[in-house]
């Protein structure tokens, strides 16, 4: 008995839920949306077709994708808001810089294409929809007060009946409902369908949903590459960490062991008496610069695993690089929003490679070298004026436009290809004989 009331009571409050409101508000919303979407669709597919004998045809049926994909994010926000559909956004559309390369992306922009075929599927949806908030809402609604309408001499449907006599009330077909006790089963059964008409929307907008699921949300590959990206950005960062602890355990450790130990041969060495045989002394000279030697080379390892210096950021850390460099360097960094340290020690280590590249192999008497932040990605352009004619062969590791590097005249490139396709970054080489030599590097902010 008691869950008979439970559903009863569900039943009941069922039109005046935030739920119904929202899913109703949803489809008379969605509906002129869904219209936008198709016309944009057909129309860009028309004009592409049409265009299809010149050189229009094809970049405007590419660009038709991104277009697809900015309606169908309108839809999936509404569909977040009004429906609480928690799907995963798909992967921003990135095709690259320049013209023809944003015309491949977008012919081969799967996630774009399912985004049209999106909007073309909802549109049988969304009538469907409308047509059962018309049937229920609207009509429930009509019914419900159409006792009043009568009264009041509003919405009166006419009819001249079989007798010759004109008839004013609810009519159906060829029944007419004048009479108060029909105008009252007229509101009984508005009420009924208002009853219903929650649970009739629902079922309707439950197509949509599964249209989102499988088209605007992330297929399983999609999924699968944004997972395995997560556990690499999580990989990559706990070895920054790792290194990092590394780098100041030698430090705060070993080091500060082996300068100890430096001291305390030299306090020995000073304490020697008189009597003390050469043989002696020399060992203890020897055991001594080899501490110091040690500490040299320990302190080189230490900078190569993590450089102390990137504590402080990637531009201090730049900037002491560009001093430290065998040929004057012009640095310019514009840097507001601070990378992560994988990214960071990823940036670094490529800018100290390249300048000392050039000032081994490259004969410039300058180099340049601009950080800057477009589009919320790190970008790094290193430059010389030297004799060019380095060569990147070009290959893809990933997503990065990397592969097998070779420089004239000796080179640690391939490092730089192994370090920059671990986050998606991209490489590019150009040095023309007689140069000069611009190698851009393109990194996330964030792994």
């Amino acid at each position: 008995m008691r869950s008979i009331w439970q559903v009863a009571h569900r039943v009941l409050r069922a039109p005046v839920t935030r739920r119904a409101w929202a899913e109703l508000a949803y489809v008379v919303a969605g509906f002129p949306l869904t219209c936008l979407g198709v016309a944009y669709v057909l129309t860009g597919a028309f004009l592409s077709a049409g265009l299809a004998i010149t050189a229009l045809g094809v970049p405007l049926l590419a660009l038709l994708v991104p277009g697809a994909r900015g309606l169908a994010r309108v839809r999936l926000g509404m569909a977040r808001t009004l429906l609480g559909e928690n799907i995963a956004s798909p992967a921003p559309f990135r095709p690259g810089p320049g013209f023809f390369t944003r015309i491949r992306g977008g012919l081969r922009d799967t996630t774009g294409w399912r985004a049209v075929g999106y909007l073309l599927a909802a549109l049988p949806v969304s009538l469907l929809s409308l047509w059962v908030v018309i049937v229920t809402w609207a009509w429930g609604l009509v019914a419900l007060t159409y006792p009043i309408q009568h009264m009041l001499g509003v919405n009166q449907m006419t009819i001249v009946d079989a007798d010759g006599v004109t008839r004013t009330g609810f009519i159906l077909g060829s029944l007419v409902l004048d009479t108060w006790p029909e105008l009252l089963v007229v509101s009984a059964g508005g009420a009924l369908l208002l009853l219903l008409a929650p649970w009739a929307v629902r079922a309707v907008v439950l197509l949509d949903r599964l249209l989102i699921r499988s088209l605007l949300g992330p297929d399983r590959s999609t999924q699968r590459i944004a997972d395995l990206r997560r556990t690499r950005a999580h990989a990559v960062d706990d070895a920054a960490a790792t290194l990092r602890r590394i780098e100041r355990d030698l430090h705060d450790g070993v080091q500060a062991r082996l300068v100890a130990l430096g001291m305390n041969l030299t306090m020995v060495s000073e304490t020697l008496g008189d009597d003390t045989s050469e043989t002696t002394r020399a060992l203890l000279a020897a055991a001594r610069d080899n501490a110091k030697s040690a500490i040299t080379e320990l302190r080189d390892v230490v900078r190569g695993i993590h450089p102390p210096v990137l504590d402080s950021g990637i531009d201090a850390a730049i900037a002491t690089l560009a001093a430290r460099s065998p040929i004057p360097v012009d640095l310019r960094t514009d840097i507001t929003t601070r990378p992560t340290a994988a990214i960071e020690t990823i940036a670094y280590f490529c800018v100290a490679e390249l300048l000392t590249n050039i000032a081994k192999h490259s004969g410039a008497s300058r180099a340049t070298v601009d950080v800057t932040q477009p589009g919320g990605r790190l970008h790094l352009r290193i430059s010389d004026n030297g004799k060019g004619g380095a060569t990147l062969s070009s290959a893809k590791l990933g997503s990065a436009k990397l592969g097998s590097a070779s420089l004239d005249g000796g080179t640690g490139l391939r490092g730089l290809v192994d370090r920059v396709a671990t986050v998606d970054g991209t490489l590019n080489l150009v040095s023309p004989p007689a140069g000069p030599t611009v190698v851009t590097i393109d990194l996330p902010l964030h792994t």
